[in-house]
């Protein structure tokens, strides 16, 4: 592959201590980052390499969405302004039993992997059903992903209860075993929804495998209260007593939370996955991100699905997250725009079990970047590039996108996916939803 060097006017490496760089280069040497310095060193060490200018713009990182239902695209929109067990129970349930399948999963996934592009997401954290149409749909589309095993006590028109996820699931990921794009998931759906032989079936697979778990956690004060009388304990009580929460746990939501909780996933190395939008616009609360932060827990942000958020916007999360925890607290100074940053690149690539790959832009580490313009009248005038990104820019100005050194994003167009294509065969299975 030919060396390729990018030129943009600003870069933030999110490496820990090291600020915004004005007039830097990234030189990409197959699907790894081979050199950061000086504009002007590495275009006269490298003359032969490919130049990409990037006039007013500033290089990321890849971001990462720490939680998505990716083929849920499908259903954005059928039920809003509903609460979280209405919407689960009477909406979004039977239309999953209606419609859910391989290719269904397989089409809707290819649209969240081209949102997240146009979003500037490399790496997807998924839950969902058929793994194998999520695997196929993320290749397709050239992006990473951690693809779930995932595990609901109840029978749906993917499986017929616990072992026979499993089973699938097992056989998803000895299929696509040792594909450098895609990582594996664990995950127990909630809860609610799993019981504790299951939970315990799923903790010992993701150690026989060495993966992280996926799990929905502390969701709704419901779901506490309701577990609380289930099983005479809050749900995170019952888990840690089945021995589920370690470093390997990504613990999606957690918003309902005390003190001793909070100090339990510090202790235990837990990482929690934020989604502010999807659990304001279900009024599930607010994660306690100030108290989380002080305790020292690993915090990282993820959309969740479209039919709950019901965007797969990163962009949006980061200044959410900023501006809740500011609002909440009364405090300016929490969460501040480094933190936001932080949360959606290097802290998300620490739970994905993927520091040492992902996260920031170092040498040696994967070729994943994002080009963001700061050059359009809402971006003007730039004082400080890295609060621009998260109070100013939106995805609307991510302009081109590498994974592993390859250009899957041009000028905000996939190069991977045929877009008209692509939403001509959502237009019509949804429209066969619709009739239906």
């Amino acid at each position: 592959m030919t060396q390729t060097l990018l030129l943009p006017r600003w870069l933030l490496t999110m490496k820990p201590g090291e600020d915004v760089l004005e007039d830097h280069a990234l030189l990409i040497d197959a699907d790894r980052i081979a050199a950061i310095g000086p504009r002007a060193d590495l275009l006269a060490r490298h003359p032969q390499a490919e130049r990409v200018e990037l006039p007013e713009q500033i290089l990321i990182p890849g971001l990462i969405n720490g939680h998505a239902h990716s083929a849920m695209t499908l259903l954005r929109g059928v039920a809003d302004d509903v609460p979280l067990m209405d919407w689960l129970q009477n909406h979004i349930w039977p239309l999953e039993k209606q419609w859910v399948s391989e290719d269904w999963v397989h089409l809707g996934s290819k649209l969240a992997a081209a949102e997240g592009l146009r979003s500037g997401t490399t790496y997807i954290n998924d839950m969902y059903f058929f793994p194998t149409a999520m695997a196929r749909a993320a290749l397709d589309a050239g992006v990473r992903a951690a693809v779930s095993m995932n595990v609901i006590d109840f029978p749906t028109g993917y499986a017929s209860g616990p072992d026979d996820y499993i089973a699938k699931g097992v056989a998803a990921y000895e299929q696509f075993k040792g594909e450098k794009m895609l990582d594996w998931t664990s995950a127990p759906h909630a809860p609610y929804t799993v019981s504790d032989e299951t939970f315990v079936k799923l903790r010992d697979l993701a150690e026989r495998l060495d993966i992280q778990m996926h799990c929905h956690i502390h969701e709704t004060a419901g779901e506490v209260t309701d577990g609380l009388k289930a099983h005479g304990v809050r749900p995170i009580e019952r888990l840690d007593r089945l021995g589920l929460f370690s470093e390997r746990m990504i613990a999606v939501h957690m918003v309902h939370l005390n003190e001793a909780e909070i100090d339990l996933m510090a202790s235990k190395g837990v990482h929690l996955v934020h989604n502010p939008n999807s659990n304001l616009k279900l009024a599930s609360g607010v994660m306690p991100l100030q108290a989380l932060e002080a305790a020292g827990v690993n915090t990282i942000l993820g959309t969740d699905g479209a039919a709950s958020n019901n965007r797969l916007d990163m962009f949006g999360e980061i200044r959410s997250a900023a501006l809740l925890a500011k609002g909440i607290s009364g405090d300016p100074t929490v969460a501040s725009a480094r933190i936001a940053l932080e949360m959606a690149t290097i802290r998300a690539a620490k739970a994905m079990g993927r520091a040492d790959d992902l996260g920031s832009l170092e040498v040696g580490k994967l070729a994943d970047c994002v080009a963001v313009s700061l050059d359009d009248v809402e971006c003007q005038p730039v004082y400080n590039p890295a609060a621009q990104l998260v109070y100013v820019a939106g995805r609307e100005h991510v302009r081109h996108v590498w994974i592993g050194g390859r250009q899957v994003l041009r000028d905000r167009q996939p190069t991977s996916l045929d877009l008209p294509a692509l939403l001509a065969e959502v237009r019509e299975v949804v429209g066969r939803m619709k009739a239906g």
